[in-house]
């Protein structure tokens, strides 16, 4: 017999068992060590890099977004009141001078500037402030003649300067990644707002309900004269604002981590045979007119949602209560997550499609709008059916743009790795537009009215 044929069968002519045995036993060896856990390894190195990319994204506008999503409790206990969003806005919007010296270096100087020391830098500096802001938020001081919140204040421009400075390093840095670990990094960016929303529905954060209390008066001749008035009572909150600027200031710390490990990422099946290395200029060359009909719309969307609607969100939303500015607040701060990972699952790219739905979020934006406006009494106000149109209306709001921020982003990756960086650069030109915009309109023209939503009449 020849060797095969010897190996095979037994002396009567039978398939020899031990040795199909010992064949299965180390095809089972080639199979599970070679070509079977290593995909398994793989899939989990991938995850892995999910996981720190998306904790990444977390760290660049978590504490900004914490600051939003506290509001309700905010214009209660500052000196500021209804006025303190535009104030905010302004301040944020201030702190471009960050990314726009950092745009200014690459673009003069190219190559001087490296993503990894700059992110290192304004995350530890993110930290320190969210910490100080745990101690100072509520410290004011006497200026020109009334009190104000200086140090909540300066400590907002130093973690706005952080956020805002995040828009042109972090989305550079991510080029260094295949596409789909964008979205990733934009669902991260989107839980920035889901985790201090979480933790403010928790917290219960600025919740009041209107008590009816008999006041006793020994001023006039009539001793003990009564009246009986609605008075806001605000509910105790199950623990105090410092407590969140801690919970903040760890997800900064910690979204640091992620820069050690993300060039270890493998390619995906369009990054093959590049490495790691930043995408070329010339790649997937776009129409001048798409090009700028993108950077128009990045600024658009972002005005809106950073610098336009922010401002007159108290004005929008208190008329109704404080429960509709709560939910409002934080259920907007929900949608923005929501939308990024819908568009991990249903992308699309096409420019007519993103800009139909931009319209539609600018139509729920109006409708914001129109009823501050109309504050302090707005449609349907008094009625629970107007709660729910305002608190949906800016979810929707909040949700369709932040889609279309995605998937502009998502083209703009493809393209090349400048495109990211003035992709931030608009949308720090965008929010700063319209935070200048609405500064004047909301403090200095006063064109938005407040009222003690206890207290308030309006005819039906």
């Amino acid at each position: 017999m020849g060797r095969a044929q010897k190996h095979s069968l037994s002396l009567d002519g039978e398939p020899d068992i031990a040795h199909l045995v010992f064949f299965s036993i180390k095809h089972c060896r080639l199979i599970c060590g070679g070509s079977s856990l290593r995909p398994r390894a793989d899939v989990t190195m991938a995850f892995l890099i999910h996981l720190l990319v998306c904790t990444f994204g977390m760290g660049s506008w978590v504490a900004i977004n914490g600051l939003w999503v506290e509001l309700p409790l905010l214009v209660t206990e500052l000196p500021e009141g209804w006025y303190l969003p535009s104030y905010l806005t302004v301040i944020i919007q201030l702190a471009n001078i960050g990314p726009l010296l950092v745009t200014l270096l690459h673009h003069f100087q190219p190559g001087c500037l490296s993503e990894v020391p700059i992110i290192f830098t304004v995350l530890g500096v993110g930290t320190i402030a969210c910490t100080l802001f745990a101690f100072l938020w509520n410290v004011t001081s006497w200026v020109l003649g009334s009190h104000h919140s200086i140090a909540f204040l300066v400590l907002t421009f130093f973690l706005a300067l952080v956020d805002c400075t995040s828009s042109v390093t972090f989305l550079p840095f991510m080029s260094r990644l295949p596409t789909h670990y964008l979205t990733t990094f934009f669902v991260g960016e989107g839980l920035s707002g889901l985790l201090p929303a979480l933790v403010a529905l928790a917290q219960g954060s600025g919740l009041t309900t209107c008590a009816n209390i008999t006041e006793t008066s020994d001023t006039t001749p009539i001793p003990e004269t009564t009246r009986n008035m609605d008075s806001p009572q605000r509910q105790p909150r199950r623990w105090e604002a410092s407590i969140e600027d801690l919970l903040t200031s760890q997800v900064t710390l910690h979204s640091i981590r992620p820069q050690e490990g993300k060039d270890l990422g493998p390619p995906g099946p369009e990054d093959s045979g590049k490495g790691q290395e930043p995408l070329e200029e010339k790649t997937a060359p776009r129409h001048l007119a798409h090009l700028t009909f993108i950077y128009i719309l990045v600024a658009f969307v972002n005005a809106l949602t950073n610098g336009v609607l922010p401002s007159v969100q108290t004005y929008s939303c208190l008329s109704y209560g404080p429960v509709a500015y709560h939910l409002s607040a934080t259920l907007s701060s929900m949608a923005n997550p929501l939308a990024c990972f819908l568009s991990m699952f249903l992308p699309n790219r096409s420019l007519p499609f993103l800009g139909v739905l931009t319209a539609l979020g600018t139509g729920f934006g109006a409708y914001n709008m129109a009823m501050a406006v109309m504050s302090p009494c707005p449609l349907m106000q008094g009625h629970w059916g107007g709660e729910v149109l305002i608190v949906a209306s800016w979810v929707l709001f909040i949700g369709c743009l932040s889609y279309v921020k995605v998937m502009l982003g998502v083209i703009l990756r493809d393209r090349s790795r400048s495109a990211l960086l003035w992709c931030g650069a608009a949308v720090q030109l965008g929010s700063l537009l319209g935070a200048l915009i609405m500064f004047p309109l909301v403090n200095v023209l006063r064109l938005f009215s407040s009222a003690d939503f206890c207290s308030l009449q309006c005819s039906t």
